[in-house]
């Protein structure tokens, strides 16, 4: 229907109810009819602002020992009390945003996200004031649960303004990669901020001690950053569901109004309830990950990947300041080589996403529809090879007789393999489990901020009592294994999914 409202009597000459719709077709202010400049700020917008998060997320292990030393926290082999920090802050991630996505996506997430950023952004003082370890973990906590809730909740808002795949494959790999990315570039910002300033700062609540300053400097640099991004935020991420943007226009004429006229949004949000939000938050995604094996296999795979990146951010310190003498923000650089590793990966995406839209050809099943399977070539190779043989490439040349670079290039097929199995496992998903993409995505980042949290605190231990080379080598053998996964779905991914109960009403099975 062409006309943008559906009017109808309810009581004659008294009461006119009047719904509203968009105006045809091409409405100017349904997302999906933005113009593409306008998509591309909102999305490149939300995609620094990942990058950025990123940052506060791991930027604390470039003065790890120092930060450790300010507050005499000690580190044994048996366990790295320096480390909590970055548990604390990806346990928060991996809980609270499973709260405010629902929320988000029922009123709206402009309001979520301008809100999970001010508050985000006010906790990373307290982290630089912290008198003491303790508070340093609780505030760390509170950031990365508004920091996890600004990561997430990008994915949402890019399948709200660009409509299909062809369009949407390149938003969302640029995402991946900024998220991905952030967390792997924090160690080296870290570094460089905590070498590089030699200066104090001054000011309301900025007073700090020498003995805190390489600690605090990496916290202020932070601030500066997402200070000056935040008018960027306000101007350039408006509501992008389409739902919240009708009821918005429900309002507003509902305002305007005669008493007479009651004005409704023809797709009104739904305002949960506290069981509503349970549901949509932790019910079903942990039904899905304890019921559909591909959802429980792809998210062992994509968190251990995800995993991989804070684990390095341990190993990397251990193996190269005792095998090469290479200081705290030294080995900061290193992480680099995982950067570099994960820009490649990022253009292999690109090639892999076109491989995806030709699938529609050979598609017999429902013709014209890519085949979701079709998203899993590439994370093969760079799961056995990438993830796998740069763990045992790294372990084994991780010695005083060779050069630094060359375990470096055991990280940078690490960091290869990280960026496409991560992709891979999300798209996977989204194209299988159409109508439950949201609760499946939901387990997945939950699985991935667990391990982040909980991974890292057995590498130092692990790489202490089992030697550099053996300790790389478990974790390549447990990648080796997770490989499986896609090879499987690759052969029989059509009868897993035709099987499934959740994917009998799936987009690809119509």
């Amino acid at each position: 229907m062409d006309s943008a409202r559906v009017t109808c009597n309810i009581e004659p000459n008294r009461v006119q109810h009047e719904i509203i719709d968009w105006n045809g077709d091409d409405d100017p202010d349904n997302p999906f009819n933005w113009k593409t400049q306008k998509k591309w700020l909102v999305t490149l917008t939300a995609c620094t602002g990942t990058f950025l998060v990123g940052l506060n997320a791991t930027g604390y292990t470039g003065a790890e020992f120092a930060i450790a030393e300010n507050f005499n926290v000690s580190s044994e082999k048996t366990f790295d009390n320096s480390f909590w920090p970055v548990t604390a802050w990806n346990a928060g991630a991996a809980i609270v945003p499973m709260i405010l996505l629902p929320i988000g996506e029922a009123f709206g997430i402009r309001p979520v996200y301008l809100t999970s950023y001010v508050l985000f952004t006010l906790f990373v003082i307290p982290q630089a004031l912290a008198p003491n370890f303790a508070t340093m973990i609780v505030c760390r906590f509170i950031a990365g649960s508004f920091g996890g809730t600004l990561q997430n909740i990008i994915d949402s808002g890019i399948a709200d303004i660009w409509r299909d795949a062809r369009e949407r494959d390149l938003p969302v790999t640029l995402f991946v990669f900024a998220l991905v990315f952030g967390v792997t570039f924090g160690p080296v910002f870290g570094g460089l901020v905590a070498d590089s300033l030699h200066w104090r700062w001054y000011g309301t609540l900025l007073i700090v001690y020498a003995a805190q300053l390489k600690t605090v400097r990496i916290f202020y640099i932070q601030l500066i950053i997402y200070g000056a991004f935040s008018p960027l935020v306000y101007f350039y991420m408006p509501e992008t569901r389409g739902s919240v943007i009708l009821s918005q226009r429900a309002k507003a004429l509902q305002r305007h109004a005669d008493n007479s006229l009651v004005i409704t949004s023809s797709e009104p949000p739904p305002a949960p309830s506290a069981a509503m939000i349970l549901q949509a938050a932790i019910i079903r995604p942990t039904h899905l990950l304890t019921t559909e094996p591909v959802i429980f296999f792809f998210t062992l795979w994509s968190a251990f990947a995800f995993g991989l990146v804070f684990i390095s951010t341990q190993s990397i310190a251990q193996v190269y300041a005792t095998t090469y003498g290479f200081t705290d923000p030294q080995t900061g650089l290193v992480q680099t080589s995982v950067c570099i590793g994960e820009l490649i990966g990022c253009l292999a995406c690109i090639p892999q996403n076109a491989y995806y839209l030709r699938s529609s050809r050979r598609n017999s099943q429902t013709p014209g529809k890519p085949i979701p399977e079709a998203r899993l070539p590439l994370s093969v190779p760079a799961s056995a090879l990438g993830l796998a043989g740069g763990l045992f490439w790294y372990g084994w040349t991780g010695r005083p007789s060779l050069p630094w670079i060359v375990p470096s290039v055991g990280l940078g097929l690490m960091g290869f393999g990280i960026m496409i199995v991560i992709h891979a496992v999300g798209m996977y998903v989204t194209d299988s489990y159409a109508h439950y993409a949201a609760s499946a995505i939901a387990g997945i980042a939950f699985g991935e901020n667990l391990f982040a949290a909980v991974l890292p605190l057995a590498a130092y231990p692990m790489y202490s009592r089992l030697g550099f080379a053996w300790a790389s080598s478990l974790l390549g053998f447990v990648a080796l294994a997770l490989s499986c996964a896609p090879v499987f779905l690759l052969f029989k991914g059509e009868s897993v999914r035709r099987r499934s109960k959740f994917l009998e009403s799936a987009s690809y099975n119509g």
